[in-house]
């Protein structure tokens, strides 16, 4: 009969954990890192980029000034928003032959991430290519529509294989063995 008694007054639900993973399966914010937290803002910053067409300066400005930007890698954040943007027409051009559909019919969310996972794979070679690729999808699952990580682990697993063939093929070739 105790489930017919309302709650005493002042109780509270149990905490929920900060740590694991949310219902939609991506992080929770503890259990993320610096480089984490500076994709996540970089997103922020590039949508910015692609839908207002706003001024990088005047975003990365902005962006510095968000919550929690501090516990961000702002090295990380430099890299991925000014090389993002400054080759914006060479990743458009990496990506493009892997897409189903023109750019302007890609969410500028799946873009900014698709962006990202491209830079990286280029550029930041201290990031194993399955890093960015699970980095990516997970950006995808939080930020994105409903089955956009998909669309986005699939574009960027075929990226992989031309901007990293050795550290792929290598991944690959343990997998068969």
């Amino acid at each position: 009969m105790s489930d017919l008694n309302p709650k005493p007054a002042g109780s509270r639900p149990p905490r929920q954990s900060r740590t694991g993973v949310t219902s939609t399966g991506a992080r929770k914010a503890a259990s993320k890192s610096g480089r984490s937290r500076a994709r996540e803002f970089a997103l922020q910053a590039l949508y910015q980029k692609l839908v207002g067409k706003n001024d990088v300066s005047d975003i990365d400005t902005f962006t510095r000034d968000l919550a929690g930007f501090s516990k961000s890698d702002s090295v990380h954040f430099d890299a991925l928003l000014h090389g993002c943007t400054d080759e914006a027409a060479e990743l458009d051009a990496l990506l493009t032959p892997l897409l189903d559909r023109p750019f302007a019919e890609i969410s500028p969310i799946e873009h900014g991430i698709m962006w990202i996972g491209a830079y990286e794979l280029k550029h930041c070679l201290d990031v194993p290519w399955r890093v960015v690729l699970n980095e990516c999808v997970e950006l995808a699952k939080e930020f994105g529509g409903t089955d956009g990580h998909k669309y986005v682990n699939a574009v960027l697993n075929g990226l992989a294989p031309s901007l990293r063939a050795a550290e792929v093929g290598a991944d690959r070739g343990k997998a068969r063995a």
